[in-house]
């Protein structure tokens, strides 16, 4: 079984990224404009995924948040809500009230390429939250999920529910489940390698002595 906890102290973004091009996979990192709320967090967990879809109205009687809420009281401790809102930049799903719920549901952070807002309260909260914008829109009249735990593209990225999600200050990355035993024994692996390089640059041996030495750069 996967220890998160272990990935999230020792491992990083861009070490993940690289051992997923080195097993052919090279568009398993998010765009550059999805961000952290706080360069601080690590965000380590299992997608949950949802796919909102435009509106441009709410119909009498309606419950505009039914899935949004579902899925959020659903979260089961580890678990990262990710959010495929499309390219319009009309809909900001998230804010302090998800976030409270999800914190207190064990949520490891979520993920989104929509917009947050209430980005103060957040960041008090240390929760950690990745994003495609801020603004202060509401969902509600805009965007409304339309399915829950199914194979999504957010940011251009793929992302089924279960897939493990490492978000840190370089960007995001998701390693899809089937090779996710494959992907972290070699960044683990790496992982050495890169200390090792690390410590001999450290010491003086120039760039070219080392990278012939591990083949790392």
């Amino acid at each position: 079984m996967t220890d998160l906890t272990e990935i999230r102290t020792r491992l990083f973004a861009s070490l993940l990224s690289d051992v997923l091009d080195s097993l052919g996979y090279m568009n398993q990192a998010f765009p550059p404009s999805i961000r952290p709320l706080d360069d601080a967090s690590i965000m380590v967990g299992r997608a949950r995924t949802a796919l909102f879809m435009d509106v441009y109205e709410v119909k009498e009687g309606e419950n505009p948040y039914e899935n949004e809420i579902a899925l959020i009281d659903s979260l089961q401790p580890g678990q990262i809500p990710v959010f495929s809102c499309g390219k319009t930049g009309r809909i900001a799903p998230w804010g302090e009230l998800l976030s409270t719920a999800s914190k207190v549901r064990g949520a490891a952070g979520a993920l989104m390429d929509g917009l947050v807002r209430d980005i103060r309260a957040i960041r008090t909260m240390g929760f950690p939250v990745f994003h495609g914008g801020i603004g202060p829109l509401d969902s509600k009249g805009r965007g409304k999920i339309m399915a829950v735990d199914v194979p999504i593209e957010c940011a251009g990225v793929k992302v089924s529910p279960g897939d493990l999600i490492f978000g840190d200050a370089d960007g995001v990355v998701v390693v899809p489940q089937a090779i996710e035993a494959e992907v972290l024994a070699a960044a683990f692996e790496k992982l050495k390698g890169e200390k090792s390089t690390l410590a001999d640059l450290q010491a003086g041996i120039s760039l070219g002595e080392v990278f012939a030495k591990y083949g790392i750069l």
